[in-house]
């Protein structure tokens, strides 16, 4: 069976729901070429991990055709699926954890790219067990907290596996970084503030706009950046060019949830206003003539 493009979350009467298929479809290759980096990065003493790696990256591939099947997930494959992110996850944090107790040698994993990884397959996890429907606004500014830091981590690998002599590749990612680092903390305070559970928002629409237009202006930095790779014009130590395109496609997802999250938190904020009545009060002047 082909696979059918459909949006994820999808939103219908101001809930939003992730669409456990689609989101299956791209976590589990992101999955297996996290395992691909993983084994990458290992020195070439550690065999029993190389193993363990390639036996995820066999795992996920298997589970990938799986999902080209079918249309609905449950059953078998859904715990197949969960079995197999958890597996993930005990492996990265396992290396993580000797890593920090200087208990194994790094190689050219860092130990914030392990648990970068570590926290997307998580995430994946959690997508699989809990598909709640939800509020649009605070699950808005939940994801743009979570993207914007990945986002973030991601530029701060690039800069490192760059040679030095990238100068200007470098000072545009640091440019970058520190977009991306201030909407990262203005994510965090808006979502602080949303708790208070106000009837609109429009600070946030200004700002995930603004999110939008960064986050594209990154995809198509790691998408020049890849092309470079590709073509053997990029001076570093990226292990493959597909650590790169990699990169850009969670861009691309991270842009696909703004753009069906946004217009949605705009629908039922307006709804909101158009149905809430300012006390008389409000219309008074505060300074008096």
């Amino acid at each position: 069976m082909a696979e059918i493009k459909r949006p994820s979350p999808i939103c219908q009467r101001c809930l939003c729901e992730y669409n456990r298929i689609q989101e299956a479809i791209f976590w589990s290759r992101i999955m297996q070429e996290h395992a691909l980096f993983i084994k990458l990065g290992l020195p070439a003493d550690q065999q029993e991990f190389r193993e363990i790696a390639q036996s995820f990256i066999d795992k996920f591939m298997d589970l990938r055709k799986r999902l080209s099947k079918v249309s609905r997930l449950e059953g078998e494959l859904l715990d197949d699926l969960i079995k197999a992110v958890k597996g993930i996850i005990a492996f990265k944090a396992k290396l993580l954890r000797l890593i920090i107790e200087c208990n194994a040698a790094p190689g050219s994993n860092y130990p914030l790219l392990l648990d970068h990884i570590r926290r997307e397959a998580m995430r994946y996890l959690n997508l699989l067990e809990k598909p709640v429907p939800r509020d649009p606004l605070p699950m808005l500014l939940e994801e743009e907290v979570i993207w914007l830091r990945i986002m973030k981590e991601h530029i701060e690998f690039i800069i490192h596996l760059l040679d030095p002599s990238e100068r200007e590749l470098i000072n545009q990612a640091e440019e970058l970084r520190k977009t991306f680092s201030r909407l990262l903390e203005t994510a965090r305070d808006l979502e602080s503030m949303a708790e208070t559970k106000p009837r609109s928002f429009n600070t946030v629409m200004r700002f995930t706009q603004n999110v939008i237009d960064n986050a594209t202006r990154l995809r198509d930095f790691k998408g020049a950046a890849f092309e470079l790779a590709r073509l053997c014009q990029l001076l570093g130590i990226v292990s493959t060019p597909l650590l790169l395109d990699h990169v850009r496609r969670e861009a691309d997802k991270f842009l696909d949830e703004m753009e069906v999250l946004l217009p949605e938190v705009r629908r039922c904020s307006s709804s909101e206003q158009h149905n809430f009545i300012v006390p008389k009060e409000y219309g008074q002047k505060i300074i008096p003539d």
